[in-house]
This record gives structure tokens, sequence and C-alpha cells, in this order.
């Protein structure tokens, strides 16, 4: 099994490129939302290191964001119970499609909290900004103020684009997209079943 992780900047779109691969994908921000939504673990985890903010299962975005507004160290705690709960599914998912000739990695975080390895994969997502910002503005929860705060928490992109193998440059419409992500993807297959 061949892990592609894909990084790069918030908004870069990684979830896109994620899907033009037509492999099995692991969606850490879907994850996410899912615990949110279903994890009652979770929930009683957060209201042990938040009681003045979450108050109610499932817990809605609105709680963390108030949070994470109020004092940027509550973004911390949130992380602090969040992660280890993704990782469990994170592996989950990998034991699932072992049998997988290639499984993608969607992560934010992948290199912040060190989820990858030496053999895996690492394509970066470059976008530029006018389109970054558009494809935020799109997004159900958009707040400016967050956004800065979860860029802070990514890792600096130009380390991300060092520790890449391959750089993916995602300004053009989804037909375009979708054969240079199929191009690259036999490429990939092709360098792996070689060595």
């Amino acid at each position: 099994m061949i892990r592609v992780g894909i990084i790069g900047a918030i908004g870069s779109g990684k979830s896109f490129i994620s899907k033009l691969f037509n492999s099995p994908v692991f969606n850490a921000d879907r994850e996410v939302n899912t615990l949110y939504k279903n994890s009652l673990e979770c929930y009683e985890k957060l209201r042990k290191k938040l009681p003045r903010y979450v108050k109610s299962f499932p817990i809605p975005k609105t709680q963390l964001i108030k949070a994470i507004n109020e004092d940027k160290k509550n973004l911390k705690k949130i992380s602090s119970v969040v992660h280890p709960l993704v990782r469990k599914k994170m592996k989950l998912f990998l034991n699932k499609n072992k049998k997988s000739k290639i499984i993608i990695l969607d992560i934010p975080l992948l290199i912040e909290n060190k989820l990858y390895n030496k053999r895996d994969i690492l394509i970066f997502v470059k976008s530029n900004q006018n389109n970054v910002i558009n494809r935020l503005k799109k997004r159900k929860n958009y707040n400016k103020k967050i956004l800065l705060n979860l860029r802070k928490n990514q890792a600096n992109l130009l380390k991300k684009r060092k520790l890449a193998n391959y750089i993916i440059d995602n300004n053009f419409g989804p037909n375009i997209m979708k054969k240079k992500i199929n191009s690259l993807k036999n490429k990939i297959l092709d360098e792996r079943n070689s060595t």
C-alpha cells in the first residue's frame, strides 16, 4: 500500500485534490466533524477541558469557535482531545484499506503531528491567494479570526514544500486537475512498482 499525504495551506484545495485520486481517502476534517456529532467520549472530554463553552451534544462548532475566539490557548485544549481520537480512526482506516494499491491522507496537520513516515509520498498543493480566499469564504463556518489561528497552527509552508515529493498547481479547472492527478497517480504507481 502506497500512502500519499496531501499537504498545503488551509484553503489550497487539499480535499478536492484528494478526491481526484479516486482512491480511499482519510479526511481528518470530516472525521473531526463526525466526532463532534457522534462521539460522547469526545463531548465528555471537551466538556471537562472547556466547561464554559462546551454545553451540549452534539457539539455545535459555534461553541468551539467562541472558545477559540476568547482564548487562542483553547485551540490546544481542543486539539489535545481531538487529535488522539482522530489517530485511532486513522489506524482503523489504514487497517481496513491495507490491500489498496494507494491510499490518500487528507490531514491538515499531517506534518505538524508527525503522522507521516519516510516511505510516504507527500504532495504539496499550491494555489494562488485569490483562489484560497474565495474557497475559504465559501465554507459554512467562515471566520477570519479562527482561520488566522488555524494558519498559525500549520507548519511553515516552505518547510512543507521542501518535504514534498511533488508539487501540484491547483489553479486550473476541474477537468484539467483531474488529468493532472490521474497522470501523477500513474507516475507514483509506476515509480513504486519499479523499486
